[in-house]
């Protein structure tokens, strides 16, 4: 399967721009997805001129209490802290590209061990302080002395050897083993750079939007629960090649309100409350669709939602059970009944915009009949309420999750049902799911990670970085498949690795795809050039409102 051409159709090839690429890199250490769907944001007018000024309204759907960008894992709290860091790279939303933004020019040695990337002349931090190679190395310092409250960024740098410093513009980053996924790490927001005074805060600090950033935007104000207000950072003028604003961000402010209820969200958007939200119910996005709105949406690359297994359960340690349970889910139904046109069911593990994506669906079968069949002989026979019992114990499990909507899960439950397994749900705060996978006190839990290399699979799966609550047991041959497509330099050795990976996770079921997430911007016909990252995250640098 080409990574570029998911599902057998026709894309772009991505290419990337290093000042030096040696031999396999250039098959296989830039490769980036170049997936897409409805548009590349809010886009404005061809000969229409962007004016400077106002506050743009943003909803958000739920606040996780930290718009650290080195910190925040879940899309919401991205959505704020992308705006306040610039980062290394860019990755070009159409194409894949890896283009310069921090670094002017970036080069790698033949085996993808060492890295080095040329800052830049006169980009500052909001506090001040230059930006320069010495911040370079203390953010990505930081960031590793973070650990696992870095849920992405560590694992990005989970291999480094050294950083060094050959001048004030020079920096290497040097590897223990070779690491294809490097490169497109510097162009995500975890990765982007604080204030070297920001490693001194403390975590909660951090969070509270204390530190100074290197973006567009600054935080001026985050109250929790509440909203998150950014504003415009003076002299700003070092902007990613992907943008076409080369000054100051348009807007003065940027104001994230928290409205956690979708209908408050909806009432909001058609009474001009709020100017845009990327929130809105499948069932209203349509009433976004002209009359003085516009829709925006693109698909998103990475691991698709999922139901990730608690294997340190006795139940769920049965493949034969976990199993059963995929076979019982009807993914096309999920997608045809409750989503948007835009949103597909799974067809792997990874979504059809990332790069490496084969297609998996006969794995992803709905078979009912075939569920019965494996508890039946795993000895789980109907009790008299119709949920399937053993030795005493109901095959009833527990999801524990905080995404909406709920009526994904709703469906899921009915499905479980018609096979005899009680499957339980449980709304709570992202806090209590967070803790709830430390002490392994869960059955299941749900969600997705968004990221345009395979190496996702890692950051999710491994029992090394385990960030989806999977608890993979260490003797699986997944762990180290996933570490060996990491450091896969050649285009079909990884490609064969990332297959093996997932088509172990389906088979056994420790991954449990439901479907895959697209964003989708709904916004004031008065909002322009919102738009999405190459990862979907959104870019506020180049909107502007119009009257």
């Amino acid at each position: 399967m080409n990574p570029f051409n998911p599902a057998g159709t026709t894309a772009n090839r991505p290419t990337s721009r290093p000042a030096v690429v040696g031999g396999l890199l250039a098959a296989a250490l830039l490769l980036s997805a170049c997936g897409g769907t409805a548009g590349a944001g809010t886009e404005p007018a061809a000969d229409a001129t962007p004016v400077s000024g106002g506050n743009l309204n943003f909803a958000l759907s739920v606040d996780r209490g930290c718009i650290d960008p080195q910190q925040a894992g879940n899309n919401d709290a991205i959505a704020v802290a992308r705006q306040t860091v610039a980062s290394l790279t860019s990755q070009d939303p159409k194409t894949g590209e890896i283009v310069p933004w921090l670094a002017e020019k970036f080069e790698a040695n033949a085996d993808a061990t060492s890295f080095t990337f040329t800052l830049r002349d006169g980009a500052t931090f909001a506090d001040g302080a230059a930006i320069d190679a010495a911040s370079v190395k203390t953010n990505f310092e930081a960031i590793k002395a973070l650990g696992a409250k870095a849920t992405l960024g560590s694992t990005y740098l989970s291999d480094v050897s050294a950083i060094t410093v050959p001048d004030a513009k020079t920096v290497v980053v040097d590897f223990s083993k070779p690491n294809a996924q490097f490169l497109q790490a510097t162009s995500t927001f975890t990765l982007g750079l604080l204030s070297p005074a920001s490693a001194a805060l403390s975590e909660a600090d951090r969070c509270a939007g204390k530190f100074s950033g290197s973006g567009p935007f600054s935080v001026r104000s985050y109250t929790v629960d509440k909203e998150a207000v950014l504003e415009r950072r003076p002299g700003y003028s070092w902007p990613a090649a992907t943008n076409t604003n080369k000054g100051e961000a348009y807007l003065d402010t940027v104001t994230f309100k928290i409205i956690p209820e979708a209908g408050n969200r909806t009432g909001s958007l058609q009474s001009g409350q709020i100017d845009a939200t990327a929130a809105i119910s499948a069932a209203d996005v349509a009433l976004f669709n002209g009359n003085g709105f516009s829709t925006e949406t693109r698909a998103n690359p990475g691991v698709v939602y999922n139901l990730y297994p608690n294997e340190s359960s006795p139940k769920l340690k049965d493949t034969a059970v976990r199993q059963a349970i995929s076979k019982a889910i009807n993914r096309e139904e999920i997608t045809s009944t409750l989503l948007t046109d835009a949103d597909q069911p799974a067809k792997g593990v990874l979504s059809h915009t990332t790069p490496y994506f084969t297609d998996l669906s006969p794995l992803l079968a709905h078979d009912p009949d075939g569920a019965r069949k494996l508890l039946d002989a795993a000895g789980w026979k109907e009790g008299p309420d119709g949920v399937r019992e053993k030795e005493g114990q109901k095959l009833s499990f527990q999801v524990t999750y905080w995404q909406s909507p709920k009526e994904v899960l709703e469906l899921v439950q009915q499905q479980l049902k018609a096979v005899g397994v009680d499957l339980q749900l449980k709304f709570t705060t992202i806090a209590d799911v967070t803790a709830a996978q430390a002490d392994k006190t869960y059955d299941f839990s749900y969600g997705n990670l968004t990221r345009s290399d395979p190496d996702v699979l890692r950051t999710v799966f491994s029992s090394a970085t385990a960030r989806g609550g999977s608890n993979l047991r260490e003797q699986l041959p997944v762990d180290d498949t996933l570490g060996e497509q990491a450091a896969a330099l050649d285009q079909a050795a990884r490609q064969k690795l990332v297959d093996q990976a997932q088509e172990t996770l389906i088979k056994d079921a420790h991954s449990i795809p439901l479907y895959e997430l697209s964003t989708t911007i709904s916004a004031s016909e008065k909002v322009h050039g919102l738009t999405f990252e190459a990862s979907s995250r959104l870019d506020f640098y180049d909107t502007w409102l119009s009257n």
